[in-house]
């Protein structure tokens, strides 16, 4: 009872929070709307209407969007997320699926690398000593810094994306890898060659799990290092991709559109993360 308590306080808090930032944002943007307006004379309003332009209508397009203008940009993507109208008009849902897909040939190519390479790197020190150097090297260059030399060699937009998400998930899943079969408790090792459990048996059946959330807690970092990556990525080379979509409909000065990509990003990054926190809560064991 007093977990739902705390749970229903902080929701509670949440729906205030969030209706505070509303109000605030609908008397900002309303206030600003006011003062762009009202900074003509009428008779500089009447001989920009003869011009063929409208002061007001000028700066609610120009001005920063109202939250009602928000929720009608909302609905108008949600409404129909799927559809494909050429390269430069697709729906949100659609470019989403694009960036997913991306991130998760890559995401599973870097597991694939980097969680075997762990564990032969935790169970042996000298492989260790002899690979951290060029562990220590590769790790803080951005991955952004490889689209160059992955879009001269690859000379392909989408493959070079793939890249740039394999490299910058290999290493917190080959780090926290190697950390956590190297943290296995002793014990648990030399009762394994006590009863001289074969090398692979030992692997799946004693290191294996006792290793899992710390394995995970890796790939739950590298994945949320892969999606704030995938954007900017997709900001460089276009094409496809919610990132393409951020930088498209920046282009075409539609603010509505880009805040409400903007929240989409967050959102999935936030569904993806929940994802992991499941998966590490449940191979955690607690005493």
């Amino acid at each position: 009872m007093k977990n739902l308590s705390l749970r229903a306080k902080a929701g509670i808090l949440s729906v205030l929070l969030f209706a505070l930032i509303l109000a605030v944002w609908q008397f900002a943007t309303l206030q600003k709307s006011s003062v762009t307006t009202a900074q003509y004379t009428p008779e500089q309003i009447e001989y920009m209407k003869l011009m063929g332009k409208d002061p007001g209508k000028q700066s609610e397009k120009s001005g920063f969007p109202t939250p009602v203008q928000m929720g009608s940009a909302a609905f108008k993507h949600l409404s129909d997320p799927f559809f494909d109208n050429g390269p430069n008009d697709k729906g949100i849902g659609l470019q989403l699926a694009y960036s997913l897909g991306r991130v998760g040939i890559g995401y599973l190519l870097a597991a694939l690398v980097a969680i075997p390479f762990g564990f032969l790197i935790g169970m042996s020190p000298l492989i260790y000593k002899a690979l951290d150097p060029f562990i220590q090297v590769l790790k803080p260059i951005s991955p952004l810094a490889w689209m160059p030399i992955a879009l001269y060699t690859i000379k392909d937009s989408t493959i070079s994306g793939i890249f740039v998400i394999f490299i910058c998930s290999v290493w917190p899943m080959l780090i926290n890898t190697a950390f956590g079969v190297a943290s296995v408790r002793r014990d648990w090792l030399n009762v394994a060659r006590t009863l001289e459990v074969p090398p692979l048996r030992r692997a799946f059946e004693v290191i294996l799990p006792a290793a899992a959330p710390t394995i995970l807690t890796g790939m739950r970092i590298s994945m949320g290092i892969a999606w704030l990556v995938i954007v900017a990525a997709e900001m460089l080379v276009g094409g496809t991709g919610i990132g393409y979509f951020v930088w498209n409909e920046w282009n075409n000065l539609s603010l509505p559109n880009v805040i409400f990509a903007i929240l989409v990003i967050g959102l999935t990054g936030m569904a993806l993360d929940a994802i992991f926190g499941r998966l590490q809560k449940a191979v955690t064991y607690v005493e």
